[in-house]
C-alpha cells in the first residue's frame, strides 16, 4: 500500500516536477528489426526472418531520459556519441521528446553505440553490437564537465541521475565530479551502476543496483536474499548513501535505509522483455523523489511502471498515461485487500508498528453510509497513522438493532468502506461487543463517537490500561442512518 495515495496519483497527474532532472550516462541507439518465421534457410540450418518493419528508440541512459519525459518531467542529458549517421538518428528522438541535449558531446573515433535486435513474434533471434569506445583523453571528460556544469550554473536542476552501462562515459573522475557538484548545490543523486566496484558513486544519494549487480558489488551470493540485503545495508554504510533500492525482480523491490529495509512484493504480470526495465525503475524513483513522494511511495511507483514495460516487447519506456491506468488499477486491488481476517489484520499492524506508526480502531455496523460516517473517519484517522475498523456482521447487526437490519450486507459494507481513502482495514466481527478484537489489536487510539461517554466505549479501560486513549469524535449533526431510513419510509407512505 501506498503512505499516500492521494499525494502519489496528484504527482504522477500532475507530470511530478518543473524541476529539471540531469541524467548523464552511456548513450545508446537500440534498432529494432521485426518480421516472420516460416522457413529455415536452404544455405545453412538457420532461420530466414522475412522483415515487417523496423524501429528505432532511445537506450541506455537516454531510454532513462525519454522515461522521464514520458512522464511529464524535464529533462537534460550528458553523455558521449560518434560522429556518425547514427548519432544523428539518436539526436533527433530524444529532441523529439523535448529532451535537452545540450550537454551531449559529439567525439571523433567515437562510434554512437548501437544495439540492432532481431525479433520474430515475441522472440530476439539475434543482436548485433556496434561500439567502438577508445580511452578517454583528458579533454574529451572536460568537455562533457563543462556541460553538466552549465546546467547546474543555469539553476533549474532539481536532481542529477547517473545512468552507467559501463562504456566509458562514467568514469571514476567524473562520477566523483558530478557528485562532488551535486554536493555542493545540496542535489541529490541517484545512480543506476555497474560494476564491481561501487566507490566511484561514493556520496551519492542512493544507488539502485539489481539483485545480481549488488551480489558482484558485496561478493556475496544473489541466492540468499536476507544476507544480500544485509550485505546492502554495509555496503550504504561503506559509500555514505542514504538509501538502496534493489531490484529484485519476481520478487519485487528492496529498499534499505539505516538498519531497517522494507519489501515492495512483485505485481503479478506477464513479462515479454525485461530490457530497460531498470531504466524505467531509476527515472520513475527519481521523478517521485522530486515531487515529495516518499521514497517508499516513489519505489512502490516505479515497481508499478516497472510492470508495465516488462510487458512490452523491446525498451520502451513508461508513459505518463499508462502509470494512470496502472495506478487506478491497483488503487481498486489496494481496497479490495483492505478487508482482511483477524491474522491478516494482525500481520499488518505488526508491520505498521515497526514503522512507529500509530493505530487508531474504530467499531460499528455502518449501515447505509453517509456523509457524516465519512466525516467521522475522517477524523479518527487524523489522530494516528492507520486507521482500523472492526465491522459488525449481519447477525450481529441483527441482535443490535432487530429485524430488517442490516440493509446493506456485510460484504457490501465492507467493500465500500474500503474504497475510502481514511480507512486502511477492515476486519468483520461476529461478537456482540468488538471487545476481544480490540484486545487482539491493541490499538494507541480507540475512537467513538461523541454521542458516547469515555465510561461507555468498549475496551475503552483495556486501551487505556496499555498505555492508549479513548478519544470521542465530533458527530455531524443530522446525518444519521436512522434520519435517512425514516426519510425513505415516508417517501414511500407518501407514494402508496
Amino acid at each position: 500500500m501506498f503512505e499516500s495515495e492521494q499525494q502519489a496519483l496528484a504527482a504522477v497527474t500532475s507530470g511530478f516536477t518543473k524541476k529539471t532532472v540531469l541524467v548523464v550516462g552511456d548513450l545508446i541507439l537500440d534498432r529494432y528489426l521485426w518480421g516472420d518465421v516460416n522457413r529455415i534457410s536452404p544455405e545453412s540450418p538457420v532461420p530466414v526472418v522475412q522483415l515487417v518493419h523496423e524501429n528505432e528508440v532511445a537506450g541506455g541512459a537516454a531510454n532513462v531520459a525519454a522515461n522521464l519525459a514520458g512522464l511529464g518531467v524535464v529533462v537534460a542529458l550528458a553523455g558521449f556519441v560518434g560522429c556518425d549517421p547514427n548519432r544523428n538518428r539518436l539526436l533527433e528522438l530524444l529532441r523529439g521528446e523535448a529532451i535537452d541535449t545540450a550537454a551531449v558531446v559529439a567525439l571523433d573515433g567515437w562510434s554512437t553505440i548501437t544495439k540492432t535486435r532481431i525479433i520474430s513474434g515475441q522472440q530476439q533471434m539475434l543482436r548485433i553490437d556496434r561500439e567502438r569506445v577508445p580511452d578517454l583523453k583528458i579533454t574529451d571528460q572536460e568537455r562533457l564537465l563543462a556541460g553538466i556544469r552549465a546546467k547546474f550554473v543555469a539553476g533549474d536542476v532539481g536532481l542529477v541521475l547517473l545512468s552507467d552501462y559501463a562504456k566509458g562515459v562514467l568514469s571514476d573522475a567524473v562520477c566523483r565530479e558530478v557528485i562532488a557538484m551535486a554536493r555542493a548545490a545540496g542535489i541529490p543523486v541517484l545512480v543506476d551502476p555497474k560494476g564491481q566496484d561501487y566507490k566511484k558513486y561514493s556520496g551519492a544519494t542512493a544507488i539502485s543496483p539489481n539483485r545480481l549487480e549488488l551480489a558482484a558489488a558485496c561478493r556475496t551470493r544473489a541466492t540468499e536474499l536476507e544476507p544480500l540485503l544485509a550485505a546492502g545495508r554495509e555496503l550504504c554504510r561503506e559509500l555514505e548513501l542514504d538509501f538502496l533500492a534493489v531490484t529484485l525482480s519476481g520478487q519485487g523491490i528492496a529498499l534499505v535505509e539505516g538498519e531497517l529495509i522494507r519489501r515492495i512484493p512483485a505485481l503479478a504480470r506477464e513479462v515479454y522483455d525485461v530490457s530497460g526495465a531498470g531504466d524505467t525503475v531509476i527515472a520513475v524513483l527519481a521523478a517521485g523523489l522530486l515531487a515529495g513522494l516518499s521514497r517508499l511511495d516513489a519505489l512502490h511507483l516505479a515497481n508499478l511502471a516497472a510492470g508495465v514495460v516488462v510487458g512490452k516487447v523491446g525498451t520502451a519506456p513508461i508513459q505518463r498515461e499508462e502509470l494512470i491506468k496502472s495506478l487506478s488499477a491497483e488503487q481498486a486491488l489496494e481496497q479490495s485487500e483492505k478487508i482482511c481476517s483477524l491474522p491478516d489484520l494482525l500481520l499488518r499492524v505488526e508491520s505498521w508498528r515497526a514503522r512507529g506508526e500509530r493505530i487508531v480502531f474504530t467499531n460499528g455496523c455502518f449501515d447505509l453510509l453517509h456523509a457524516g460516517h465519512v466525516s467521522y473517519l475522517e477524523k479518527a484517522k487524523r489522530l494516528g497513522h492507520r486507521l482500523v475498523i472492526g465491522l459488525n456482521t449481519d447477525r450481529s447487526v441483527r441482535a443490535l438493532k432487530g429485524e430488517g437490519r442490516p440493509i446493506i450486507r456485510e460484504g457490501d459494507r465492507a467493500r465500500v468502506l474500503a474504497a475510502l481513502a481514511a480507512v486502511d482495514a477492515v476486519v468483520l466481527f461476529d461478537q456482540d461487543t468488538p471487545l476481544s478484537l480490540i484486545r487482539a489489536v491493541r490499538p494507541e487510539v480507540l475512537a467513538k463517537g461523541a454521542d458516547y461517554t469515555e465510561d461507555q466505549v468498549v475496551g475503552g479501560s483495556e486501551v487505556k490500561a496499555w498505555g492508549g486513549q479513548v478519544a470521542l469524535v465530533d458527530l455531524v449533526n443530522g446525518k444519521s442512518s436512522s434520519l435517512i431510513m425514516r426519510s425513505i419510509q415516508g417517501d414511500r407512505d407518501r407514494t402508496v
